[in-house]
């Protein structure tokens, strides 16, 4: 079972979130933010990671350190549901068009953090959600996640389009990665042995 929760708790947030790699794409996500909620819900429904999250944080402050925090947790119970990495296809890209807005993604499972992230958004906010969030999103979930993560916009004029347009990319290449591979059962999909 591919599988794993995380509950993490500090003096600014406490967070429960439970995936497994093998589902349908289903979810329930509660942080308290509303357009993130929307995301998260596209982050599962397109990658068919089901995704169970509940945030509870000082959005009284702002909205950074739910986010932030969710994107840590998120990315920390991905690395656990993927254990050893064996038999993964680990690689996967998908250019996504969403009306005006067009996003590339590709990403490796290697266990190396780093974020390319090329989003230019024409509005600071998307209702009341700060557009910069989602870029700290990402850069969470690649560092705990231990994910390589290059998200480029290449058209778009619409913030909401946008934003949706990459974590539906994103989504669609982690659904690519992290898909078992026929012909690759039980092998690590590496040359050094490690992941």
């Amino acid at each position: 079972m591919r599988t794993a929760s995380i509950n993490r708790t500090t003096n600014e947030t406490k967070i429960s979130v439970s995936v497994d790699l093998d589902g349908k794409g289903s979810y329930a996500n509660d942080t308290g933010v509303g357009f993130f909620d929307h995301m998260l819900d596209q982050l599962a429904r397109h990658s068919l990671i089901d995704i169970t999250l509940s945030a509870k944080g000082d959005t009284h402050i702002d909205d950074h350190h739910t986010v932030e925090d969710c994107g840590i947790a998120l990315g920390q119970a991905i690395s656990h549901a993927l254990g050893d990495k064996k038999g993964i296809v680990r690689y996967g890209h998908c250019h996504l068009a969403m009306d005006d807005a067009l996003v590339r993604t590709a990403l490796d499972l290697s266990a190396r953090p780093f974020l390319i992230c090329n989003l230019d958004f024409p509005t600071q906010k998307i209702g009341t959600f700060d557009t910069e969030l989602v870029r700290e999103f990402f850069q969470a979930l690649s560092t705990h996640g231990g994910i390589t993560l290059h998200i480029d916009q290449l058209h778009g004029i619409n913030s909401h389009h946008i934003a949706e347009a990459a974590f539906k990319s994103v989504a669609r290449a982690l659904r690519m990665a992290v898909e078992p591979d026929p012909r690759m059962q039980g092998v690590l999909p590496s040359t050094k042995g490690a992941l």
